[in-house]
């Protein structure tokens, strides 16, 4: 007779839903059921169903009561959507996302997040997700770095994953943001290729800052009511230098 406990983990592992269910109505104390094993890091149930993009077994799990007391952690302190984060498995991830947001926030011994794994990875829709459903916004989320200092844009310059970069550029991630030895995102681009693409998105991201700062200045001119006396014109010139905006005072 096979363990339960291995019963279980093989029908994870083959993704029969029916199985598992039958195996815990029977033996309703593995729901967990953390591996153990020599080469195991104590994932529950729940981290290898969604390691493996197993959905339906993940809403299974769910539903039985796997994460009642909040995520599960194995033994470095990882989360089963940072493992489902790093192996790209969509559906999984939006599942969690919706089902418990904090735990999108939460970081593992070497401080790293769900984010981070799908950023080093090269996961954009994982990572548009996880910012979708971060609970204090995209921006706040990206503040998160691990013990070394390095963000999420760290992680994805480094890989060379150019649609995750400009995923966190657009996020409002910080691209002069150093880690703890005092290299930025672009320093680690992991060919020149990788540097040149982020160098033209960080470019474009502060032309669009310094064009919306424009705008919300005369914006605020246009809505400033006049001085007595004085009449206010503004004009804008574009010669051979750019942009140049021309302000006149005329008196009475």
């Amino acid at each position: 007779m096979i363990d339960p406990s291995i019963r279980l983990r093989r029908a994870v592992r083959s993704n029969d839903a029916l199985l598992v269910k039958r195996i815990l109505k029977s033996h309703p104390h593995l729901i967990h059921n953390p591996d153990h094993g020599i080469k195991g890091l104590a994932n529950s149930s729940l981290h290898l169903a969604a390691s493996l993009g197993h959905l339906a077994i993940c809403r299974l799990l769910v539903e039985l009561g796997h994460e009642e007391d909040g995520p599960s952690l194995n033994d470095e302190h990882q989360t089963p959507l940072m493992l489902a984060a790093a192996a790209g498995h969509t559906e999984v991830v939006h599942f969690l996302c919706e089902y418990d947001p904090p735990a999108i926030l939460r970081q593992d011994v070497r401080g790293r997040d769900a984010i981070m794994e799908a950023s080093l990875n090269g996961h954009d829709t994982c990572v548009q997700l996880l910012l979708t459903y971060a609970p204090d916004g995209a921006q706040a989320a990206l503040e998160n770095c691990d013990l070394d200092g390095n963000t999420a844009l760290h992680f994805a310059s480094s890989n060379g994953n150019l649609l995750v970069l400009r995923t966190l550029l657009a996020a409002g991630a910080d691209a002069g943001r150093r880690n703890i030895w005092s290299w930025t995102a672009e320093a680690y681009s992991a060919t020149v290729q990788a540097e040149a693409y982020l160098k033209g998105l960080v470019a474009d991201v502060e032309r669009r800052r310094q064009n919306a700062s424009i705008r919300t200045k005369l914006e605020q001119v246009d809505d400033a009511p006049p001085k007595k006396g004085i009449g206010i014109g503004i004009g804008i010139g574009i010669g051979r230098g750019g942009l140049r905006l021309v302000r006149d005072e005329v008196g009475d």
